[in-house]
């Protein structure tokens, strides 16, 4: 899983900064590696750039059709997206390279031209679906969908590349989750910050490491590596 609204919102230049190192990463990405598995089920390399470059126009389409009186989800429904990214994962690298280059550059326009008067607009994911959010939010958004998908390619670039604020505000968002199995409290021993999970989290146990480890083990990655605990390490529901 992806953070899809950050409880904190970070620096806005850290877009900016997280798209470089991925488009930098893409861009030195040989093409025969682009059909080799990447750190998530079922999907190859090409699968999670094809992801960020729809994502990217999704968004694009969205904060545009905002500005313009237009209502216009990311994604015409779930299906299509499912589809459209099993079709652009097919695609030559190169036109992946220049669609991720565009849609980036793109995005941050839109993302520039709302009106801050139009930040609190809620808009849509897919027609009438039940996930929305606000248009202030697409850059914190897009941030977590950068950051977290450039260390599910599986090519070097990994959670403790993270910068700890980003980090700090993927936990942070994690919290919204509506039940844990284990209530429990996660500590960061890099920033000296604890979270709690769950009612009751007291009575549970303490898992400890780096902000970059809680956060990548709470979306559903790994099996917890780095972190330690002074009881059984809870359970967390898989990406």
């Amino acid at each position: 899983m992806v953070p899809s609204h950050p409880a904190t919102e970070p620096a806005p230049d850290l877009l900016a900064e997280a798209s470089q190192r991925l488009i930098r990463t893409v861009d030195g990405l040989e093409d025969e590696a682009w059909a080799r598995p990447s750190g998530l089920p079922g999907w190859s390399r090409a699968h999670v750039i094809a992801h960020l470059v729809l994502n990217a126009e999704g968004l694009t389409g969205a904060l545009r059709g905002l500005v313009a009186g237009e209502p216009t989800p990311m994604y015409r429904s779930q299906e299509a997206r499912n589809s459209d990214i099993d079709e652009l994962a097919s695609a030559d690298p190169a036109e992946l390279r220049d669609r991720l280059l565009g849609a980036t550059t793109e995005l941050a326009d839109a993302i520039g031209a709302v009106p801050e008067d139009l930040g609190g607009a809620v808009l849509e994911r897919v027609p009438g679906g039940a996930r929305t959010f606000r248009a202030a939010t697409a850059p914190g958004m897009r941030l977590s969908e950068v950051e977290i998908h450039h260390a599910d390619l599986d090519v070097g670039y990994t959670a403790a590349d993270w910068p700890p604020v980003f980090a700090a505000s993927v936990v942070d968002s994690m919290r919204k989750r509506d039940s844990w199995s284990t209530p429990f409290t996660g500590r960061a021993t890099d920033l000296d910050r604890s979270w709690t999970f769950g009612a009751g989290a007291e009575a549970g146990p303490t898992v400890s490491g780096t902000a970059a480890d809680l956060a990548w083990w709470l979306t559903g990655r790994g099996s917890g590596e780095g972190l330690t605990s002074d009881g059984e390490l809870p359970g967390i529901e898989g990406w």
